[in-house]
């Protein structure tokens, strides 16, 4: 049977699922060679320990890379030289337009499918585990209850509040549908606020990028979910937090780099922001020096809130179902594909 097209597994994947790619079609050729990816740390862990290749093991990785036209998960920038052959590369996280830039594969041609909309749930998870938390005061009962002492207290609730994200897509989408559950107002900020979204039901009101200060001065908790691009870079900055309602809570789920990190410790400081939960930092790992590690106003995730046991499944689904496009000679109709100008 002549192969159509080779697919390389270059980062971990469980068994069972590298035999779900393998029964989409017995033309794919599936290459998973377990002994040459590194050690996983945990779950769904696409990056592993640091593995070096020599000799026989790195003549055969090579060999991989020159063979496929396809490649599960982005590859470093020593294997592009050799990966000839690429035509498409399925990514195993979202935000991936700057690697994609660097690795300069848009000038290659070579088209790029994300894991767009995997995250969303553990993702909305996420960010409403550390809303709850904040208004609901769970480090103050953590600390009463340390000190054995019974005390009432009042709480703030969230229903009825209001929550701006930045960004109207996946994750905005992911984030909207518990709001709404939870009788909150949401409002979403995106570049083009009048195009059309499935999704749209879920906003109270979709804003231009242009009023996000206005946006911040009705919110009471803002959510970040908007890649790094050139338009986000350094978005949020000093004028955008001094436009926030005092005490506002803060969640970023999307990049770093969208965010003045300076701008937001001054803010936590000073009262401005009330409450930060990060999963991602301008900086990672977060620097040891960080004064964010410490301030009692933060919570801090290591770029882990979207990982959970069930990620690797998900982005095998939307590989399968991008490979029988692809093998129907229908590459318009894959799914996540990466806008090469937008880089998302």
């Amino acid at each position: 049977m002549t192969v159509a097209s080779t697919v390389f597994i270059t980062s971990p994947l469980e068994p069972e699922h590298v035999e779900r790619i393998r029964a989409v079609d017995p033309r794919i050729e599936v290459i998973f060679e377990p002994e040459l990816l590194p050690e996983t740390r945990y779950i769904a862990d696409h990056k592993g320990k640091p593995i070096t290749r020599t000799g026989e093991a790195l003549a055969r990785w090579q060999a991989g890379i020159a063979r496929a036209d396809i490649l599960w998960d982005l590859p470093a920038a020593e294997d592009l030289a050799r990966a000839e052959r690429l035509r498409w590369v399925q990514t195993t996280s979202t935000g991936v337009g700057q690697a994609v830039a660097r690795l300069g594969l848009r000038e290659k041609g070579v088209i790029v499918t994300t894991a767009r909309g995997v995250h969303a749930r553990p993702l909305a998870e996420f960010v409403f585990m550390a809303l709850l938390a904040h208004f609901r005061g769970l480090r103050h009962l953590e600390e009463e209850q340390r000190a054995r002492r019974w005390e009432r207290v009042c709480n703030e609730e969230i229903a009825g509040r209001t929550l701006v994200l930045l960004g109207a897509g996946d994750l905005a989408r992911g984030c909207a549908r518990v709001a709404k559950a939870l009788d909150m107002r949401v409002v979403a900020v995106a570049r083009d606020a009048g195009k059309p979204r499935a999704q749209a039901e879920l906003f109270d009101a979709v804003m231009p990028v242009a009023q996000l200060h206005e946006a911040l001065a009705a919110a009471d908790a803002f959510v970040v979910t908007v890649p790094h691009t050139a338009e986000t870079e350094g978005l949020v900055d000093a004028a955008a937090f001094a436009a926030m309602r005092p005490g506002i809570a803060f969640v970023n789920i999307g990049r770093g780099q969208v965010v003045d990190e300076a701008a937001l410790i001054a803010a936590l400081r000073e009262g401005r922001v009330g409450y930060a939960a990060l999963d991602v930092a301008l900086v990672e790992p977060l620097p040891a020096e960080s004064p964010l590690w410490s301030m009692p106003n933060v919570l801090i995730s290591p770029h882990s809130a979207s990982t959970v046991r069930g990620e690797n499944a998900r982005i095998t689904e939307v590989f399968c179902g991008n490979l029988r496009c692809w093998l129907d000679g229908r590459p318009e109709a894959m799914r996540n594909r990466l806008d090469p100008a937008l880089l998302y």
